[in-house]
């Protein structure tokens, strides 16, 4: 397929972009910025390109009309569509702010997001629709849902970023959640890669992820890899822990200022929240009702919807009628998406349901 070329060529422009938006923050030389602005936005390009030439493919091939055919309809193409509005979100952000350093945060989630595609062994090909996806709801519920997630993407990381910045003292509440937030998501992304390397070659569906999943570290069947791999991620969170300073020089040499990021975190999730309202609850009952003939079956992406909107919710609650800013409320945000995270993948790939679809 013509569109798998440039699904290609974006992958690695924003693997690439990442890579250099971090040699931008250590080394903070001009050109080194702009090539990584220009490796995502070419990367942006291609992907734009190529979900539109899938979504003639789909077309061609379903014969339905055209917007039935948007390519939204497995797990991989709605990765693909996250990882698009997260970029559109943060090119929108960087010219709108003036700041590259937004981007070393931003797109390792759009870099991991891609690499978890080849991780997972996920089918790429064009599949007809299964009977409950065959609606006009599509288009709506789908695509609202996806920028929603965007948005809370951005949030997440501006608001990392906040925490990372106004903290100093390693006794600090503060300090600790987002340096064991971070050791812990460098921890399991190694032993993601750990299962890469040592079960590559049983990669040929989503059941690889609930099949091999942390199998090489945390749920080895021997007792003494899974003593080391724990002992290592401590080990790795206390680094964090204990040079997580180094990193806060890093960032405000860049003069990121705490308001501004602040600002950021807030609109991110002020733009998210009555869309992810609108698109993923309310859309998503009508679209249920349609398909199901239930509004709310207590389905677990349902459930986790749920908990999700309840966590933006009280964000905005906080934030206005209660006056939390600052570190509270940034870590607020931060669990949002981990939230979000579980929503996404979790729900899919090791929980079934109605929604079990999605995965495949």
């Amino acid at each position: 397929m013509e569109s798998s070329r440039f699904f290609g060529l974006s992958e690695m422009a924003y693997i690439l972009a990442m890579v250099v938006y971090v040699i931008h923050i250590a080394f903070r030389k001009k050109a080194v910025g702009v090539t990584a602005t220009g490796l995502a936005v070419f990367g942006f390009a291609s992907q734009t390109l190529a979900i539109l030439l899938r979504w003639r493919e789909f077309y061609l091939l379903s014969g339905m009309g055209i917007l039935r055919s948007i390519p939204l309809t497995n797990l991989f193409e709605s990765i693909i569509f996250f990882v698009w509005c997260l970029m559109l979100g943060y090119l929108i952000m960087e010219f709108r702010y003036k700041n590259r350093s937004f981007g070393a945060f931003v797109t390792p989630v759009a870099a991991v997001a891609l690499l978890f595609i080849n991780l997972s062994g996920m089918s790429t090909q064009i599949e007809p629709l299964v009977p409950a996806l065959q609606s006009n709801w599509l288009l709506a519920h789908v695509t609202l849902s996806f920028i929603s997630y965007s948005a809370f993407a951005l949030s997440f990381s501006t608001g990392l970023m906040y925490l990372i910045v106004t903290t100093e003292d390693r006794r600090e509440g503060a300090y600790i959640f987002w340096t064991v937030m971070l050791g812990i998501f460098a921890a399991v992304l190694m032993a993601m890669g750990l299962d890469y390397i040592r079960f590559s070659s049983a990669m040929k569906s989503e059941t690889f992820v609930r099949d091999f999943l942390f199998k090489s570290s945390y749920e080895s069947g021997s007792s003494a890899v899974r003593v080391i791999s724990y002992a290592a991620t401590a080990a790795l969170v206390f680094l964090v822990w204990r040079f997580g300073y180094i990193l806060k020089k890093v960032i405000t040499g860049f003069n990121m200022q705490a308001a501004t990021l602040d600002e950021i975190t807030y609109k991110s999730v002020a733009v998210g929240f009555p869309i992810f309202t609108l698109g993923g609850l309310i859309f998503g009952a009508i679209w249920a009702n349609q398909a199901w003939g239930v509004y709310w079956s207590w389905d677990p992406k349902e459930t986790w919807s749920l908990i999700t909107w309840f966590i933006y919710a009280f964000y905005l609650h906080a934030r206005f009628l209660r006056g939390w800013k600052g570190r509270k409320i940034a870590m607020v945000a931060t669990m949002g998406f981990v939230a979000v995270i579980f929503t996404y993948l979790g729900v899919n790939l090791l929980l079934s349901g109605l929604h079990s679809y999605g995965s495949r």
